[in-house]
């Protein structure tokens, strides 16, 4: 008999404590807990206003204040006034702590590798860790304008068209489709949206459109881990409201009949079926939408 949820969940929680070292005075051996190691984390990769680190880390001020000072003794980091606004400060790595930060990086991703290695199934390990990851972290998804071309667009397009391929029944070749031009969907005339979860791209919808008051809405995907969690509809809601400040006034989409799910949400979201309208030859479902 499997043990109640609350057991397993508790198990869970006893494993990943002991994996990562939460309880050790010395996280990965550099002589601090893992609660310095990850304040000087975060500071390295780029979250030096302090008041957006206490956020992101979930601290109190007074914990974080006892953190940045112990990291400040050691000579690891500085502090100092915002130079934009007196009353914020932010913190930056020295020379030493950036040494310090390459180490704990190091060890971080030789412990991830070992973890893995162990594993006889590690893209099923991955799978259930980003599951975990984003029901844990749903409320700090955020979402990004960036250019199509980005590095973080192209992960989220390459999977996307990875799973078309392998839902198609002719399967899928983006250089048969009608693929947007990346200036089509870049300010003013469109918009490409990404959504993020702890630096990593999760989701992306981007806005097709050529200056006049109709758009196409283009390459809506999210995450196999993040379905359920309304991120769909948050970068639909989204890439409405950039066309409203457009002056855009249609919204027009296409997809295919296999992606059953797609059909459902957009009927849900007041879309209504239309003709074909281009000569494409992988969708066979038509949309609008007035604004």
């Amino acid at each position: 008999m499997l043990a109640d949820p609350v057991s397993r969940f508790r198990r869970f929680s006893r494993a990943v404590t002991s994996e990562v070292g939460a309880l050790d005075t010395s996280f990965l051996g550099r002589g601090r807990p893992l609660g310095a190691a990850r304040v000087l984390n975060a500071i390295g990769h780029g979250r030096t206003d302090v008041a957006e680190l206490r956020d992101y880390l979930g601290l109190d001020s007074g914990l974080l204040s006892r953190l940045l000072r112990g990291l400040e003794v050691e000579k690891l980091i500085e502090t100092a006034p915002h130079p934009d606004d007196a009353r914020r400060r932010v913190a930056t790595l020295t020379a030493d702590g950036r040494r310090e930060f390459d180490a704990y990086e190091g060890l971080s991703n030789g412990q991830a590798e070992a973890l893995l290695a162990r594993h006889p199934h590690p893209e099923a390990l991955l799978a259930a860790m980003d599951l975990v990851a984003t029901a844990l972290g749903r409320d700090r998804i955020s979402l990004t304008e960036t250019d199509p071309r980005s590095a973080e667009a192209c992960c989220c397009l390459s999977q996307y068209y990875a799973e078309l391929a392998s839902r198609f029944r002719q399967g899928f070749d983006v250089s048969l489709s009608r693929d947007p031009e990346a200036r089509d969907m870049i300010r003013p005339r469109g918009v490409f949206i990404v959504a993020m979860s702890d630096g990593l791209p999760i989701g992306c919808v981007g806005l097709k459109g050529a200056g006049h008051d109709m758009a196409e809405v283009k390459r809506l995907w999210v995450a196999p881990s993040t379905r359920g969690l309304g991120l769909a509809r948050r970068l639909m809601t989204a890439v409405e409201e950039v066309a409203r400040g457009l002056s855009i006034t249609t919204l027009r989409l296409d997809t295919n009949s296999s992606l059953t799910e797609a059909l459902g949400f957009y009927r849900k979201s007041g879309w209504r079926q239309i003709d074909r309208f281009n000569d494409d030859p992988y969708p066979d479902a038509f949309f609008e939408k007035c604004l």
